[in-house]
């Protein structure tokens, strides 16, 4: 099966593709990257190299690849951080055009836009963007809990106000909604979640919460990426959450305990394909 990734690209570490990618091909994806930046290292340390790419340029690339046939043979699109929106624009439109050639094809778009230390770290227009263009085009959405905050407006403290979110959302168009990196008030201090919601139900996964400090970048993006590969192997929303919540969870120890910053994504890549350590989603009432 062939993923189209649109996202950034580090030379050093692991965010943006530089995190996604290994991962889905490990599991068995063919993936067609398309960088929307080339950077040296992530945005986190004090300083980086590097450019930004158009939304003209990534255009271009795309209208490459359709020119190959391959927007027929894809079967998901996968995107993260979107600098501005022109260049999501273009990632809507290609999205659009991919489903023309391949109405099965699936959207995974990451709304990546800030978190509740740092708050946005992105353009003003992104939140707009995100809740007009890019949600209504999705089939799944990876918000974290501050994501969804911006994108619905509703508060989520709780589990049972995420939910209510998260279902909120599937108004806008997407079938999935997992809220990542969720701890709420009202659960275990100790412990981080993904949650599923659907139409259908609502199912959460819980693993411990590893506090490295620093907090290694690029975890929500292997997480969508881990995602997205579950869904395609025909996993339900349940199977797919515990699957990469079990899989990130190995990711994370194996950078602990090596001591790195970067995360740890060839060393513990056999954990990526079969965890140590299973962690089962349960339904909500």
């Amino acid at each position: 099966m062939n993923v189209l990734s649109i996202q950034s690209h580090v030379s050093y570490g692991h965010v943006g593709n530089s995190a996604a990618a290994f991962p889905l091909q490990r599991l068995g994806f063919e993936v067609w990257r398309v960088n929307t930046v080339q950077f040296s290292n992530h945005t986190g340390y004090d300083d980086w190299r590097g450019e930004v790419f158009s939304a003209s340029q990534i255009a271009d690339l795309l209208q490459g690849l359709e020119a190959r046939g391959a927007f027929g043979q894809c079967d998901a699109i996968l995107s993260g951080y979107i600098g501005n929106a022109d260049l999501g624009n273009v990632i809507v439109d290609t999205v659009r055009r991919i489903k023309i050639a391949n109405p099965g094809a699936l959207y995974l778009c990451d709304p990546v836009m800030g978190d509740r230390e740092p708050g946005l770290y992105v353009r003003d227009e992104i939140p707009a963007f995100m809740r007009d263009s890019a949600i209504p085009a999705a089939d799944i959405i990876t918000p974290n809990a501050f994501e969804l905050e911006t994108l619905t407006g509703l508060p989520v403290r709780n589990l049972n106000e995420a939910v209510v979110a998260a279902r909120s959302l599937l108004k806008s168009g997407p079938r999935i909604v997992v809220v990542t990196s969720l701890r709420p008030e009202n659960g275990n201090a100790d412990e981080i979640g993904l949650l599923a919601v659907t139409s259908e139900g609502a199912w959460m996964v819980s693993t411990p919460f590893l506090a490295l400090d620093p907090a290694p970048n690029g975890a929500g993006d292997t997480v969508a990426a881990l995602l997205l590969a579950q869904l395609l192997r025909g996993k339900g929303p349940q199977d797919a959450i515990s699957e990469a919540a079990s899989a990130i969870y190995a990711v994370i120890e194996e950078t602990g305990r090596r001591g790195e910053r970067e995360l740890q994504l060839i060393a513990a890549q056999d954990s990526i394909v079969n965890p140590p350590k299973r962690f089962e989603a349960h339904a909500l009432v």
